[in-house]
């Protein structure tokens, strides 16, 4: 084992990038990967996705599916994946469905009726806990819980919900994903659908989640994979990778679903993941070192990062030219004086939509991401609302 950054470790999760000289797929007994935005975008290969894990898992990984998306059975996500050339069965499938069920379970009598708002995936996971889903508010149902139903759920299921909730019956979502990313662009996602119900009972009401980043979500994940060194994969901050921070486990970000270089360069602590790669072929390559470069800065491969008066700047050479990315956010100026998003410096410069830079499928400022995480001790401090510019 070859993975350093253990010393980056507090309670509750990291503070500082890790690397590795070995591949990841060879320092990481388990990849615990989300699905959307990761190995698929509206049931198509992400690309590199099928090659890449194909790979990691001959070459001795297991690979677990993990997934907020409460739609389908683990057994039709194991069919698909292998259709798209992942060879996977049920077992290998984790989802928020089965979180969220499992809880239920736990709090209301066996056998207690559950009015289900969303797809067959929830149905099929209450069932298995003894649970009985039903259609109506009138059904007498112990719990609500309302799971991603897809883009065709009608709207009166929310009025199910909501004339429920209203009534006091304790309620319950699988996740609270405001979006999911599709074929054709970034989708309304199962907290969306939350919100609705939110606000038609007057905000009076909260539901108690068991999907990523929360601790039901990945205490179903470690019954069910019994992973010893797991390593989190996933697009978003502020699940699949919080998700790790909260539950003390190293984690891969991709830039192939929602998160973009400008949400990554303005992360908050628990959002910052321990590697960045452009893609699944981070999986197969190493990563190198984050150090101090004796100048106030941080280097890792060709990227460097440095505060200054509250702004974060990564500079390095995408392909073909050299790229500077600045990020303002709420950040504390070496006078404890803070800047908001909306006083940043207008230099006409383009705004962050995302892109990797890549060298060998690694972004080479993956662990870099991290270097905000000891730079912010050089007087600022990158926080989650920031604006980040690219320059050259």
């Amino acid at each position: 084992m070859t993975v350093h950054g253990d010393q980056g470790r507090r309670s509750g999760g990291r503070t500082r990038p890790g690397s590795s000289a070995e591949a990841l797929s060879g320092a990481y007994d388990t990849a615990l990967l989300d699905l959307d935005g990761v190995v698929y975008a509206g049931g198509l290969a992400v690309p590199h996705a099928v090659e890449s894990l194909g790979t990691a898992r001959d070459g001795g990984m297991r690979l677990a599916y993990v997934t907020n998306n409460a739609l389908r059975t683990p057994e039709a996500v194991a069919e698909h994946l292998t259709e798209l050339g992942v060879p996977a069965e049920a077992g290998d499938v984790v989802t928020s469905a089965q979180a969220v069920a499992r809880l239920i379970a736990d709090e209301v009598p066996a056998g207690s009726r559950v009015l289900l708002i969303g797809g067959e995936g929830l149905a099929v996971a209450l069932r298995e806990r003894g649970l009985v889903p039903v259609e109506s508010a009138d059904d007498d149902p112990a719990a609500v819980v309302q799971g991603y139903g897809g883009p065709e759920l009608p709207w009166k299921r929310f009025a199910e919900a909501a004339y429920a909730v209203g009534r006091g019956v304790p309620w319950y979502a699988s996740n609270t994903d405001l979006t999911i990313p599709g074929a054709r662009g970034i989708g309304p996602g199962n907290g969306a659908a939350v919100e609705v119900v939110r606000i038609a009972t007057g905000g009076r009401f909260e539901p108690k989640v068991a999907g990523k980043p929360l601790p039901p979500m990945h205490r179903e994940t470690v019954l069910r994979t019994g992973a010893e060194r797991p390593l989190v994969v996933g697009d978003r901050l502020d699940t699949d990778i919080e998700g790790a921070f909260n539950g003390g486990v190293d984690s891969l970000l991709v830039l192939t679903g929602v998160t973009d270089v400008a949400q990554l360069l303005a992360a908050a602590l628990e959002h910052r993941p321990t590697y960045v790669a452009a893609d699944l072929r981070g999986l197969l390559t190493g990563q190198p070192e984050v150090v101090a470069d004796g100048d106030g800065g941080f280097v890792c491969g060709a990227w460097r990062a440095s505060v200054d008066g509250g702004a974060l700047t990564v500079e390095g050479r995408r392909p073909g030219r050299p790229t500077r990315w600045t990020a303002y956010g709420p950040c504390a100026g070496p006078r404890g004086r803070r800047r908001s998003p909306a006083r940043a410096p207008r230099t006409g410069r383009r705004r962050s939509r995302g892109w990797g830079c890549s060298r060998g499928g690694s972004w080479d400022g993956g662990a870099g991401g991290g270097s905000w995480g000891r730079g912010a001790g050089g007087g600022g401090r990158a926080s989650g609302h920031g604006v980040a510019e690219e320059v050259g």
